[in-house]
């Protein structure tokens, strides 16, 4: 008795406390304009910046007055990047250097060289990717650990890298570029979304982990946006306009000012923030019929990826 009494008592704290942060939310969305933190003074580490969002939103934060650290296997492309922000602002500081992100002492080896030459890293924006996209039986032992490698693995390295000198300060901001795929299962996607909702997974529990250490002055940030117009996903396709492509600027945008304002969970486009929050009430079967009118549940069949 004394038993269900404790437990009811409990439950009812929780629900006083879920409906006051809900208020509190919804009172921040409506009256209160978050203000854009300046990052003229930041040191930004971007990997994938070879291509793709990693160059769209490299570029972005070095106009900003930023220094931008880029990181990529592809060289060439990583020195079109840096060549692209030199082009638009002369006087910017980026750096770009090659690293193997299936390499582990590869990524020590080039983060040692960052604090070498630029200094302690402030902002990390995990965002190098690889997609296989076929099915699971297809997919070559190589693809599935090189999928976890870069879209997971990495992350683990380059944070040991460059969370030591955050803490320190109790200042920075860690970026997790997920995806929609982090929250969604797909087929043909199966080795890909693992690696996201790991991704996702990493971002919660560090987060939980900097507050349990009192470091309130270090931010993690996590982006999850649906398919994009990058030409990683080129092929892919749904039957409902508001699962298209989504536009590369629009999301590089997203990036740099969900950075900015300090947002911590962002979902693009954000009108799939509603099916995130009804995934754990609808039944299978209903979540089923969604993927199927969505056409997501075969959008991967006309997958041809990036050449």
């Amino acid at each position: 008795m004394w038993y269900g009494i404790v437990v009811t008592f409990e439950y009812t704290q929780a629900l006083f406390i879920l409906i006051y942060y809900w208020i509190r939310a919804l009172g921040r969305v409506l009256f209160v304009h978050d203000v854009e933190k300046n990052v003229g003074n930041e040191t930004i580490l971007v990997t994938g910046a070879g291509s793709g969002l990693g160059r769209g939103v490299a570029k972005r934060l070095a106009a900003l007055g930023a220094t931008v650290v880029l990181w990529d296997v592809n060289e060439k492309g990583n020195e079109d990047t840096k060549r692209q922000i030199l082009d638009s602002w002369p006087s910017a500081k980026v750096y770009s250097m090659r690293v193997n992100l299936c390499d582990r002492e590869d990524i020590y080896r080039t983060a040692k060289q960052v604090k070498d030459q630029v200094g302690d890293v402030t902002i990390v924006i995990n965002n190098a990717g690889v997609v296989s996209g076929k099915s699971l039986l297809d997919i070559d032992d190589a693809s599935i650990q090189r999928t976890f490698d870069v879209n997971i693995i990495a992350h683990f390295w380059v944070l040991k890298s460059f969370l030591g000198s955050m803490l320190a300060a109790n200042r920075g901001h860690i970026v997790t570029i997920a995806s929609g795929a982090g929250i969604f299962g797909i087929g043909k996607l199966t080795d890909y979304c693992s690696s996201k909702y790991a991704a996702v997974g990493l971002h919660d529990a560090l987060t939980a982990e900097l507050k349990q250490q009192h470091k309130d002055g270090i931010q993690t940030t996590v982006i999850c946006p649906t398919f994009i117009n990058t030409g990683m996903f080129h092929g892919v396709s749904g039957t409902a306009t508001s699962v298209s492509l989504l536009d590369e600027n629009y999301v590089c945008d997203s990036i740099v000012e969900a950075i900015r304002k300090n947002k911590h969970f962002v979902m693009l486009p954000p009108s799939t923030t509603l099916f995130y929050i009804l995934k754990g009430l609808l039944p299978n079967e209903c979540t089923d019929r969604f993927l199927r009118f969505f056409g997501l549940s075969k959008a991967m069949d006309t997958f041809v990826g990036r050449k």
